[in-house]
């Protein structure tokens, strides 16, 4: 039987299955004979239990995953979280219901809103289960041991149990839920787990089942012939064997370069980063200098984290998002405001257009940091310096761009340009290069307003795919508009990391691709196998299809043929 998801990256794995424990039973809604007071004082422990640690979790894993695991122990101890449970215990309530019931509501209000914060839903259900079993006294629900390897499989995967997973043991991930950008994929694309996501009939899959799982093909085959096994096992064989290799630059297979560059939240991923062969950063995101503040950075607090990304990258480009933040990543100094339908509200460069002191700042940070590591000289090679890129998120036209661009100039920044995660930006993407010096397209965003699918909303998570034509045009839009001014046009969205999709993003005109430098590798192989006029006829294959699955299947079927020819 083949059953089909969305596959995280390139990856293949043959073994047998396990399924993680089912999640700990819901509490009884019977009235509680304790004391309010006690039974406060008892969940108090187990926040802090919990809290502490979901931190030593991030701290062991590092990277991406420590960023998750530190954003889910602050909700374990978020204080309008606590007063809910309090109220509750007022009420009558158990511990176990009052914990239960207040994460649930404020898990209903993070889905209701949309966008980023309700990708962070999911999350809120596992830290409510590892507090629940703490009152109880029993263990959190979690991986299975095993003495040999095996294929996990999951309704869905807390970011707590992705975050620490024994690669040694666990090859693959199958779950029910998710999609490409939910917690799951990112931290499985991070450690080069092979993983399939949202797959219909994986709550069938009995331990013990052998599977091939076929990320790069989104398929999981159940009882494989010997056959089967044997090509998958050659296949995980040759890809190490790419792996291996000496790193080169990103290029096609006539030559033409197509420089591979790395997403980062922060300078600590960046010796990483450049061990997998980034040859740059494509998108650096600042958001982790403002996130859980109550206040905005310092302008010297913000040189220092620029400037130790930018030493680490001298002699390449460095491409720095300012900050994106807004209604569906709410902060207090900016705009905490509720919205009816934040996704659709004031977040991106319309919150810093409306809070310019905060842009002002950050833009004099970062010209700040780049004379500091290039030394205010002018006389230094490309090797010598390290070349700055800053763009603006969720610009939606020429006005958007003129006013970001001429900011930045007049605060020192010498390169300034756009992110397109917005469709009209693809509509006016002429006007828009009148004016900015580059445009990097946000794949997740733009995807998600062009199918008016809320990203990793559950009932839309099928529509939440790149590979839908109607986004590639969009892209091919961009990308002409781009080539016709002279100008590079990049993507940094999770399509980037699809190895086959970004050949198809090259022969739409893209010129740099980012990703999770984990991606990289998988990506350099598949740009090798294919020349440009072979990418332009994959893109033309793609953006004449009717639906991101057909899109999808006649770009791999024209691959293979192409490579058997």
């Amino acid at each position: 039987m083949l059953l089909h998801g969305v596959g995280v990256g390139r990856g293949l794995a043959v073994a047998s299955t396990l399924r993680m424990p089912e999640p700990l039973a819901e509490p009884t809604d019977e009235p509680s004979t304790a004391e309010p007071e006690a039974e406060l004082a008892r969940i108090e422990v187990s926040l802090a239990a919990v809290a502490a640690d979901l931190l030593a979790r991030g701290a062991a894993a590092g990277g991406e995953a420590q960023d998750v695991l530190n954003a889910q122990s602050l909700m374990a101890e978020d204080p309008t979280i606590v007063e809910d449970i309090q109220t509750r215990l007022g009420s009558g309530k158990t511990a176990d219901r009052a914990v239960f019931e207040a994460f649930a509501g404020f898990r209903d209000l993070l889905v209701q809103m949309g966008g980023y914060m309700a990708e962070r839903a999911a999350d809120l259900d596992d830290v409510s289960q590892r507090i629940i079993a703490h009152l109880r006294g029993v263990p959190a629900p979690g991986v299975p041991e095993s003495a040999t390897p095996f294929i996990l499989v999951a309704h869905d995967l807390a970011p707590a149990d992705t975050a620490l997973l024994d690669l040694a043991k666990v090859v693959g991930l199958i779950t029910r839920e998710g999609g490409p950008t939910s917690h799951t994929a990112i931290l499985a694309r991070s450690k080069s787990i092979p993983a399939i996501v949202g797959v219909k009939g994986a709550e069938n899959l009995a331990d013990g089942t052998l599977v091939v799982l076929d990320a790069g093909a989104g398929t999981v085959l159940t009882e494989p012939a010997d056959s089967d096994v044997e090509r998958a096992t050659e296949r995980i064989a040759q890809r190490a064997a790419e792996a291996a290799a000496p790193l080169r630059p990103g290029a096609l297979a006539d030559g033409t370069l197509v420089p591979l560059l790395a997403n980062l939240g922060s300078a600590e991923g960046a010796a990483e980063a450049l061990a997998l062969g980034a040859e740059g950063v494509g998108l650096f995101r600042t958001e982790f200098l403002f996130l859980d503040s109550t206040e905005a950075p310092s302008v010297e607090s913000q040189v220092t984290q620029y400037e130790a990304m930018l030493r680490a990258f001298v002699g390449k480009k460095v491409v720095v998002r300012v900050l994106d933040a807004g209604a569906d990543k709410p902060l207090s100094f900016l705009n905490d405001a509720k919205e009816e339908n934040p996704a659709l509200g004031l977040r991106g460069i319309r919150a810093l257009r409306a809070a310019e002191d905060i842009l002002r700042d950050q833009l004099l940070a970062l010209a700040t940091a780049e004379a500091r590591v290039n030394g205010h000289r002018d006389d230094l090679e490309p090797g010598e310096k390290v070349e700055l890129w800053v763009m603006a998120p969720m610009v939606a036209d020429a006005d958007d761009a003129e006013y970001f661009v001429s900011f930045a100039r007049e605060l020192g920044i010498q390169v300034a340009g756009v992110m397109a995660e917005v469709p009209s930006s693809a509509l006016v993407a002429d006007q828009i290069f009148d004016v900015a010096d580059f445009v990097s397209i946000g794949t997740n965003d733009l995807t998600q307003y062009t199918l008016a699918a809320d990203r990793l909303l559950g009932s839309v998570a099928n529509l939440q795919d790149p590979w839908h034509p109607a986004v590639l045009r969009l892209v091919g839009m961009l990308g002409e508009a781009g080539r016709v001014a002279g100008k590079p046009v990049g993507v940094c969205g999770e399509a980037a990391a699809d190895p086959l999709l970004a050949v198809v993003l090259v022969g739409l005109g893209v010129t740099t691709l980012s990703m999770t430098p984990a991606a990289i590798a998988d990506v350099r192989a598949e740009l090798a196998r294919h020349t440009l006029a072979e990418a332009r006829e994959l893109a033309r294959v793609a953006v004449a299809a009717t639906s991101a699955s057909r899109a999808r299947a006649a770009v791999t079927g024209l691959s293979a043929a192409n490579a058997i020819g």
